[in-house]
């Protein structure tokens, strides 16, 4: 079973997190701490004690935004050490995720959170050290993608998607009532997608055929108009982009 520790700097959270934490059959101890200082110290005896000491961390639930030390900070700090506690980001800001996946952590769970989510977050924790059987993943459902917004998750019909731009080892889906960001790599994504008309125009490009209104060529550099923006077409991709336009009129 799994030994969590907390970190939020706002005690109701806290003692929610707390509690969510402590009713997951999963978790062995969850406690908490106010801010990342505390928890670094924390850590640090944990580590000292060694993995079976009284002391032992699995597992940090830590929030962002905190004065002084912030969770990013101490997630840093904590790729130094030899064998870290596992890192869930628990925040209710998405700007975070590209810098939280960098560091390894697990999972990124936004605000307010919902227990079944949080159930998800310790299911790949657990996974992680070994404490749970792994469990078959199924096959996306091939017509939606899920996505998560203000802890809700929300699936996302694929032909609503007009383009997909890398960022870092994760993806940005733009709709035409805005964007959100996954945790799937655009090679992923290109390749589960090209049978419904998505294409690669840059390495940090992926555009649906079918939302593309125009191709312009300028001084020997070619873009196309999806929606009202306009995105540049690498060499590379340049003639296979115009094969296909051609071959879809």
């Amino acid at each position: 079973m799994l030994r969590a520790l907390a970190v939020d700097d706002e005690r109701p959270s806290l003692e929610e997190l707390v509690y969510l934490l402590n009713a997951d059959p999963r978790i062995g101890s969850a406690e908490g701490a106010g801010d990342a200082t505390e928890a670094l110290r924390r850590i640090t005896r944990a580590l000292e004690s060694g993995p079976d000491g009284p002391e032992a961390i699995d597992v940090v639930f830590l929030d962002i935004n905190m004065p002084g030390l912030d969770g990013l900070d101490l997630a840093r700090l904590l790729t130094g050490f030899a064998q870290p506690p596992l890192v869930v980001f628990v925040t209710a800001h998405e700007d975070f995720a590209v810098q939280a996946f960098d560091l390894k952590a697990v999972d990124y769970v936004l605000k307010p959170v919902r227990k079944e989510r949080l159930a998800e977050a310790v299911r790949r924790a657990a996974e992680q050290r070994g404490t749970a059987p792994r469990i078959p993943v199924h096959e996306p459902d091939p017509d939606h993608i899920p996505v998560e917004l203000g802890g809700v998750t929300r699936f996302v019909p694929v032909d609503d998607i007009t383009h997909v731009e890398a960022q870092g080892d994760y993806a940005r889906l733009h709709t035409g009532k805005g964007s959100h960001l996954v945790r799937i790599p655009l090679s992923t994504l290109e390749e589960r997608w090209r049978s419904r008309g998505f294409v690669r125009i840059h390495r940090r490009h992926l555009v649906a055929l079918r939302h593309i209104g125009e191709l312009r060529l300028d001084a020997g550099t070619v873009s196309v108009l999806v929606g009202t923006e306009e995105l540049q077409v690498s060499r590379r991709h340049a003639r296979e982009l115009r094969d296909l336009l051609m071959r879809r009129s």
